[in-house]
């Protein structure tokens, strides 16, 4: 499979995503909801980066269990890796029209962003790896 161009793309809004939260980690200003928004668009733009640079076709959506599912059956990141990133996916939608004010639990700012910065790290590896390869294999041929 042909890795899609649309790869990079998505891998560098997902950085400007991550970039976005960062700032947010230790100013309360921002609400939860805007930081769970930036936390879930960072992952869910990087998971699709991933997939696309393996050539694989996937549904739109912001649901990032159907996103992680396709991960998994590409090999791409283990079953147990990341999962509780998945958690973020309600503020792709339900949050971002819902006060999280409703909530009894305040989110861990850090312990997101750190995770999130894993599981960017991780597909950021992963992309150029296999973007290296197909370059060695064109030079092959």
């Amino acid at each position: 499979m042909k890795p899609d161009p649309a790869a990079d793309m998505f891998l560098k809004m997902a950085q400007k995503d991550y970039t976005t939260l960062c700032k947010m980690v230790d100013d309360t200003e921002f609400a939860e909801e805007i930081f769970g928004f930036h936390a879930q668009q960072a992952v869910e733009k990087a998971a699709k980066a991933m997939l696309a640079n393996q050539g694989v076709s996937f549904e739109r959506t912001h649901d990032l269990e159907i996103l992680f599912n396709a991960l998994y059956k590409q090999g791409c990141i283990k079953k147990t890796n990341f999962i509780s990133l998945i958690d973020l996916t309600d503020f792709a939608v339900q949050y971002r029209y819902q006060a999280f004010d409703d909530m009894e639990a305040e989110l861990d700012r850090a312990e997101i962003a750190i995770e999130v910065g894993k599981f960017l790290e991780h597909i950021t590896k992963s992309c150029k790896r296999k973007t290296n390869k197909t370059t060695e294999k064109r030079r092959k041929d």
